[in-house]
C-alpha cells in the first residue's frame, strides 16, 4: 500500500508539474512572439546558418540547457539537464536555414495583425517553439525518465537536402536516438510519413552552330524538347501520391544559335519509397530517349549530343503507421492540448531521415498562423492560441519519457 501510495504521489506531482509548464508557456505567448521575430532578423542563408546557429546556442544556454555543441556540419546540439535516465534517448527540434540567398533584407515588418518576414513562419517559429518549451522547462526544473536533446539543425531546405539531420543520425548521434520530433512551420498540423524527393540538374550539350548555317546537327534544346514531351505523358499512381515536375529550363545564347548547352531541374516525389524508384527509372528513360531520337532524326551528322545527370537532393520516402506510439502519444497530447487533429498527413522534413532509418519520429507545426512560405511575402499571424503549439510539444515529450504503466 505504501509503495502504491508513493506511486500516486509521483504521478500526482508530474501532472502538477506539466500543468504548471502548459501554464507558463500560454503566459510566455508575447515573448515567444519577441524570440520568433529577433531570431528571424538574424540570416540563416543555405550554407551559412552559422550567426543564427551561435546566437541561439546562447540563448538555448539562457534557458538552463547544458553540454551546448556545434557538430561539424553546424547543427546545434544541446542536452537537458533534468534527466533521470539515459534512455529514451529524444531529439527534439527545429531548423536555422531559409531558402533565400545571402544579402536579402531580414527585417520583420508589421502589416495589421500579420508579421512579414523572410522565414518567419518556416522556421522561425519552429524555433522560437523550441525556445518557450526550454523555458518553461526552465522555470518549473522539469525532470524526465530519458534524455531529451534540444537541437537545430541545418540544411533543411531546398538544397540543402536534409544535410543537418542526415549528419545527426548517421554519423553524429548514429544509433543513439529512440524517437525524433520536430517543430515545422505554424499551425498544428502532424506528419507521421515521409515524402521522398529525387532531384537532378539535366543538361543536354553539343557542339552548337549558326541556326542556319549549321542546320541538319542534333540540338540539344530539341533532344530536351523531346524528353520532356516524354516525361509529360508519364502516368503514375494517385495512392501513394507520386509526382513530378520540371521546375527550371535555362541555355542557349542567341536566338539564331543552335545552343552548346541546355538544362532542366527536375523533381520527383513521392510517400513510397518503391514507387519513387519506378518513377526515376521511366525518368532517366525519358532522359536518354532525348538523345536517342534527336541522334536519329540527323543519322547523317557527326556532331556530338551529350546528356549529362547530376544529382541536386536525395531525400528518402517513409510511411509509419498512426498506430505507433509517437503518432498515438502526440494524437493524445494534441486532445489534451485541446488541439482539433483531422488526419495525419506526409511532407517532406527533417522527420524523413530517422522515418527511413525505421527510427520513430514526427513533425509537428509551431501553433499560429501563417502563408507564403519560401516567398518574400511570407507573413505570420500570432493567433490567440498559439500557445498551444509549444503547449503540444511539451506534453508529446512528457509522453514520450514516462515511465511505463
Amino acid at each position: 500500500m505504501f509503495r502504491l501510495l508513493l506511486a500516486l504521489s509521483a504521478l500526482s506531482l508530474q501532472a502538477q508539474n506539466i500543468d504548471a509548464i502548459l501554464e507558463t508557456i500560454k503566459a510566455d505567448q508575447a515573448w515567444t512572439l519577441d524570440q520568433q521575430i529577433s531570431i528571424c532578423q538574424i540570416p540563416a542563408p543555405p550554407f551559412k546558418e552559422a550567426a543564427r546557429g551561435k546566437e541561439y546556442a546562447r540563448r538555448l544556454a539562457a534557458h538552463g540547457l547544458v553540454d551546448i555543441r556545434t557538430d561539424t556540419e553546424g547543427n546545434v546540439i544541446s542536452r537537458w539537464p533534468g534527466s533521470k535516465a539515459p534512455k529514451p534517448l529524444i531529439v527534439f527540434s527545429a531548423h536555422l536555414d531559409t531558402v533565400f540567398p545571402e544579402g536579402m533584407d531580414v527585417s520583420v515588418k508589421r502589416d495589421g495583425a500579420r508579421l512579414k518576414g523572410l522565414g518567419m513562419g518556416d522556421d522561425c517559429r519552429g524555433l522560437a517553439t523550441v525556445l518557450s518549451v526550454a523555458k518553461a522547462f526552465q522555470k518549473h526544473n522539469a525532470t524526465f525518465n530519458g534524455t531529451i536533446l534540444f537541437v537545430a539543425t541545418v540544411g533543411e531546405e531546398g538544397q540543402g537536402d536534409l544535410r543537418g539531420v542526415r549528419h545527426l543520425f548517421t554519423k553524429e548521434l548514429k544509433g543513439q536516438v529512440d524517437a525524433f520530433i520536430s517543430v515545422d512551420g505554424t499551425g498544428t498540423s502532424l506528419t507521421s510519413r515521409g515524402v521522398g524527393s529525387n532531384r537532378y540538374l539535366v543538361t543536354y550539350k553539343g557542339r552548337g552552330g549558326h541556326s542556319y548555317g549549321a542546320f541538319g546537327m542534333p540540338n540539344p534544346a530539341h533532344a530536351m524538347g523531346r524528353a520532356i514531351a516524354r516525361i509529360a505523358d508519364i502516368q503514375v499512381p494517385a495512392s501513394p501520391k507520386t509526382t513530378f515536375n520540371i521546375g527550371r529550363v535555362e541555355g542557349g545564347t542567341s536566338v539564331n544559335s543552335v545552343p552548346i548547352s541546355v538544362s532542366m531541374e527536375v523533381d520527383m516525389r513521392s510517400e513510397s519509397a518503391a514507387e519513387l524508384a519506378t518513377l526515376d527509372e521511366r525518368m532517366r528513360a525519358a532522359f536518354q530517349h532525348g538523345v536517342d531520337a534527336e541522334k536519329q532524326r540527323w543519322p547523317n551528322s557527326k556532331a556530338p549530343l551529350d546528356l549529362e545527370i547530376k544529382v541536386m537532393g536525395l531525400r528518402p520516402a517513409g510511411a509509419q503507421p498512426d498506430s505507433l506510439p509517437i503518432v498515438e502519444k502526440a494524437i493524445a497530447a494534441a486532445k489534451r492540448a485541446r488541439i482539433t487533429l483531422f488526419a495525419t498527413r506526409a511532407g517532406s522534413t527533417d522527420s524523413n531521415i530517422p522515418i527511413s532509418l525505421g527510427i520513430p519520429a514526427i513533425t509537428i507545426g509551431g501553433g499560429g498562423g501563417a502563408q507564403g512560405a519560401h516567398s518574400i511575402d511570407e507573413w505570420y499571424e500570432d493567433t490567440p492560441d498559439s500557445y498551444k503549439g509549444p503547449q503540444w510539444a511539451a506534453l508529446i515529450l512528457e509522453a514520450l519519457t514516462a515511465p511505463p504503466n
